[in-house]
């Protein structure tokens, strides 16, 4: 007998989703990290929900961004003993300041020393905090059986920060990493073979073509990284593995065990570096078409004529640059025909031209895929640089901190940025970059090409990075892609005990072959001897 349709589609539907390769609505706890990082978890799990999937985000009580209702998340509210430092945004105009005042005094040695010695006991600080919340979670008994009930199926989290490697660990569940950054640097210098040779390191900008002098700075920038991780960060996880798992349990490899790696990435931008078979590339998987803008920008967007607008934008980590630098900008602006558009939300600058529309919150990515657009002024944050790449925006590039000086360097070889240094910018100076990227066509070209390359995928990067997660879920994780080299000794590793054996055996057969000839030599002497004589 023939079945209706409705039927047979709901038999369909029912037998994929208990095949091994399908999973129907699955539950996914998330560990996120607040700021910028946030609005890409966000995204990403705005999609994970929409595919029927139940998510619930682990936040702390004085979170920045992260609310505690939303309608495609559930969450859990931890409170710490303390608020993170990360979570007040104090803390980052503080140490923009502080930034800004050893860029502009120069090298002086004392200052650049009493700086990292003072940043070094904040980084601390931050993952003391951080690891607070496995122990206000772990002790919480309640918590962590209703955790267990949920029986979720993967835990998604910004190893940033990485407290959800040791839940995930407690519950026995797949990881999956949504990374750009990790407590060691770049998340590649975890997970793959990283030959400072050609692989500049966090912190260091330079390209992937360096001198010999820069190979040394190189080589010495990894060794300071690593110190950091294993005596400044590493060691607050280490007692919290050690004190609920014992002592057979290594953070680290915790760490590097992670199921599935969600790079933020894409070689459009990155240098070609080695990688590995779980790393998954989703970088500018924010990125989307431009929607139409509110009547009263387009309104100013249309007024530039033909001269276009430039946008301007700092981020969402510090407020505003001191007044002093702000006001030479705006200067600059001013003596410009095309419009600007200017994110800003500290004090208002001096000199702002009649052409200069200053916002609190813009539609950055509208803007940048609008037609009038000539030039993006920004910080150098991987979020902006994506859209620009995505729309095909030049930049004027101002970096203030963390790893923007690196990411701005990586437009500038490529032909796409002008980079200006914003302790040293006057008016004069940061109009000629301004003017240089407007009427130069090889930053349009050069970006416009990137964008050709960044946009020609299979699939866009969120689809990966939802059917990747999916992967991990269906299959309990993806232990066939991830190497178990983490767990070799460092001499193993690099293979240094096969290179002494290797050594002795050949000491020996040269000492045997010697010894050798020189017997066959002393018995040929003996022969001869009684012949002479």
């Amino acid at each position: 007998m023939a079945r209706p349709p409705g039927v047979l589609l709901l038999l369909l539907v029912a037998t994929w989703c208990f095949l091994p390769g399908g999973v129907g609505g699955g539950k996914v706890l998330v560990f996120p990290v607040d700021g910028s990082h946030w609005v890409n978890m966000n995204l990403l799990i705005q999609r994970l929900h929409a595919g029927g999937h139940q998510v619930t985000v682990v936040r702390t009580a004085t979170s920045w961004y992260i609310k505690e209702e939303a309608p495609h998340y559930r969450s859990i509210t931890v409170t710490l003993p303390e608020a993170l430092m990360i979570e007040n945004e104090d803390y980052f105009l503080t140490f923009l300041e502080k930034m800004l005042l050893i860029q502009k005094e120069g090298t002086s040695l004392m200052g650049f020393v009493n700086f990292y010695w003072e940043l070094l006991g904040s980084l601390s600080e931050i993952h003391r905090q951080a690891s607070q919340l496995v122990v206000e979670m772990f002790e919480n008994k309640p918590l962590m059986q209703s955790i267990r009930d949920a029986r979720f199926d993967v835990v998604l989290l910004d190893p940033g920060l990485p407290s959800g490697v040791l839940m995930a660990h407690e519950l026995k569940l797949p990881t999956v990493f949504n990374v750009k950054w990790i407590t060691s640097g770049e998340a590649h210098f975890v997970i793959a073979p990283s030959p400072p040779s050609y692989v500049p390191t966090s912190g260091y900008a330079a390209s992937d073509k360096m001198t010999f002098l820069q190979r040394i700075q190189n080589i010495l920038f990894y060794a300071f990284n690593t110190w950091i991780d294993k005596a400044i960060v590493c060691p607050h996880y280490d007692r919290l593995v050690e004190r609920y798992f014992g002592p057979d349990v290594n953070f680290y490899h915790l760490l590097q065990g992670a199921d599935m790696w969600l790079m933020r990435m894409d070689f459009v931008f990155e240098f070609p570096r080695p990688t590995m078979p779980n790393v998954v590339y989703i970088g500018g998987f924010q990125c989307k078409p431009s929607q139409p803008l509110s009547a009263e920008l387009e309104d100013f967007v249309q007024s530039s004529g033909d001269h276009g607008f430039i946008l301007m934008s700092l981020g969402t980590l510090v407020k505003g640059l001191p007044k002093e630098i702000t006001s030479e900008i705006a200067a600059a602006f001013a003596q410009l025909p095309q419009k600007i558009i200017w994110r800003h939300a500290g004090e208002r600058p001096d000199n702002i031209g009649n052409n200069t529309l200053l916002l609190k919150w813009m539609p950055q990515n509208d803007l940048l895929g609008h037609p009038k657009i000539k030039a993006f002024v920004a910080h150098g944050g991987t979020n902006g640089i994506y859209e620009s790449i995505y729309h095909g925006v030049p930049i004027v590039g101002v970096p203030l901190i963390f790893d923007q000086f690196e990411n701005l360097l990586r437009m500038e070889v490529r032909g796409t940025a002008k980079v200006v240094d914003v302790t040293q910018t006057t008016r004069r100076s940061f109009l000629e970059a301004l003017r240089e990227v407007l009427h130069d066509p090889s930053y349009r070209n050069n970006m416009r090409r990137l964008s050709l390359l960044h946009r020609d995928k299979p699939t866009h990067p969120l689809d990966s990075a939802v059917f990747w997660t999916e992967f991990v879920m269906r299959h309990k994780g993806a232990a066939h892609l991830r190497t178990e080299s983490f767990k070799m000794s460092w001499y193993a590793y690099y293979s240094l005990d096969v290179l002494c054996f290797l050594l002795v055996v050949l000491v020996l057969l040269t000492a045997l072959l010697v010894g050798s000839i020189r017997l066959l030599w002393l018995r040929m002497c003996r022969r001869k001897k009684p012949k002479q004589e």
